[in-house]
């Protein structure tokens, strides 16, 4: 596959993942809202990456991470927010982490997370795009 199908082929996949992250959201399903919410911010990166570096992206979920590798210039705030959504698909995975994590995604918590997950998700689309 060239490279801009698979640029379009995370950024479509990651159009998906919103879609069920509405979803989880709207249905109560508060951890796997930020689950998903994980998943698509990492296939924005993914595509950022390729479309960056001009090869496919590593094999890592950690969203910082992948974020510095597009070589991006994260001010505190990004960085922050890059670490707890990477979080996010630890928690919501993993048992031993999961019966927090599911007393800390309130319908508030989860609905604040969703609004940051959506700004930076237009932002990394925009940054892909140019």
């Amino acid at each position: 596959m060239n490279k801009e199908k698979l640029i379009k082929y995370w950024t479509e996949n990651s159009d998906e993942d919103f879609d069920t992250m509405i979803t989880m959201l709207e249905n109560h399903k508060y951890n796997w809202a930020l689950f998903i919410g994980h998943l698509l911010i990492e296939k924005l990166l993914k595509a950022l990456y390729l479309k960056t570096n001009n090869e496919y992206p590593p094999f890592i979920h950690n969203l910082l991470s992948l974020a510095e590798k597009c070589r991006l210039d994260l001010d505190e705030e990004q960085k922050i927010f890059f670490a707890t959504v990477t979080a996010f698909n630890i928690n919501a995975r993993y048992d031993d982490y999961k019966m927090s994590f599911q007393k800390k995604c309130t319908p508030e918590f989860t609905s604040d997370w969703v609004e940051k997950i959506k700004s930076n998700r237009k932002w990394i689309k925009k940054l892909i795009i140019q």
